[in-house]
């Protein structure tokens, strides 16, 4: 058992604990975000340079900045040095913004419009959208091994959890079976697993990259945490996926800021498609309770500085876009 004490708090009272001041926190983190992607791809935001245009377009100009919100949170949390969670946090959105060049290139997910914007292969074509994309996830790893702040170990274990998170066994892998399995009705748990990957691995890797940043400091603080926030992070992650597959059946494209519709119209195998819409919503609020849970049963001091985290879980099941 943890050496540090749990309760059971009522499940409204994590994300309420947050005040005022969590909408003011979220702004200044994303500001920051882009701050960090910025000065990671202005080094190649040359005249005459489309692959640095690209890159910064792709990286830079819009976004919701989860992946490096839910990096800050998880690290505050658990008291992380603040330059550790800065190269972390960038680095998991550069290699969002990667993921996203690819695919909506046309052999992938073919789209034409994000973050109500043409999407990089449309504006810049396919050759440099795809070299962007590659740039943008190289330029990741050299943010989490550029800073000699960092500790070698830690630099090491960053980037072991970003690259999982990206391959075989994450993204790429998750991307790899939604396109197997287009045109075909997959069932619940095969579903879960596919977006596991596809959407989760990343935003799971996000928590356990803030979790690594502190265990630096208080290592036996992580190590209790860390069942808990896997938990909260693996809920997260699949409540992302249903709620977008939601807005995509139910919202238009200037709403969305990307091509509504189209996942039926390409026969994807999606949470709406097996469950319909009101029972992917009620789906959703079910794994956005799981995850409050989960928070409930971080150790203190953990648990009381838990409520963004509970913050940012609450706003990935009520987005509109």
């Amino acid at each position: 058992m943890s050496a540090h004490a749990t309760t059971t708090e009522p499940a409204a009272h994590l994300a309420q604990d947050a005040g005022a001041d969590f909408e003011a926190w979220a702004a200044r983190r994303a500001q920051r975000a882009r701050e960090l992607v910025e000065r990671y791809t202005g080094a190649w935001l040359t005249p005459g340079s489309p692959l640095g245009e690209a890159m910064h377009y792709a990286a830079a100009l819009g976004g919701k900045r989860m992946r490096p919100l839910l990096v800050w949170a998880t690290g505050e949390c658990l008291g992380a040095d603040e330059a550790a969670l800065d190269a972390a946090a960038c680095a998991t959105e550069l290699v969002h913004a990667y993921s996203l060049v690819h695919d909506d290139l046309p052999c992938m997910d073919n789209d034409v419009l994000r973050r109500g914007q043409p999407t990089v292969h449309v504006r810049f074509g396919e050759a440099m959208a795809m070299l962007a994309g590659d740039a943008l996830q190289t330029r990741a790893f050299e943010v989490l091994t550029s800073d000699p702040a960092l500790p070698p170990a830690l630099q090491a274990r960053l980037c072991g959890l970003l690259a999982a998170a990206a391959g075989a066994a994450g993204m790429a892998g998750g991307q790899a079976l939604d396109l197997g399995a287009t045109g075909r009705r997959l069932d619940l748990q095969a579903l879960r697993d596919m977006h596991a990957l596809k959407t989760g691995a990343l935003l799971r890797a996000s928590v356990m990259m803030g979790l690594a940043c502190a265990a630096e400091r208080e290592p036996g603080l992580a190590a209790d945490c860390e069942g808990a926030l896997r938990r909260y992070a693996d809920a997260v992650g699949l409540a992302f996926q249903v709620v977008d597959d939601v807005l995509d059946a139910s919202m238009d494209s200037a709403t969305l800021g990307k091509t509504a519709g189209k996942d039926a119209e390409q026969g994807k195998a999606t949470f709406v498609g097996l469950l319909g819409v009101e029972p992917a919503r009620d789906h959703a609020r079910r794994l956005l309770e799981q995850a409050l849970q989960a928070l409930r049963e971080l150790p203190q001091p953990a648990r009381a500085r838990s409520a963004r985290l509970a913050e940012l879980a609450q706003r990935v099941v009520a987005r509109s876009h």
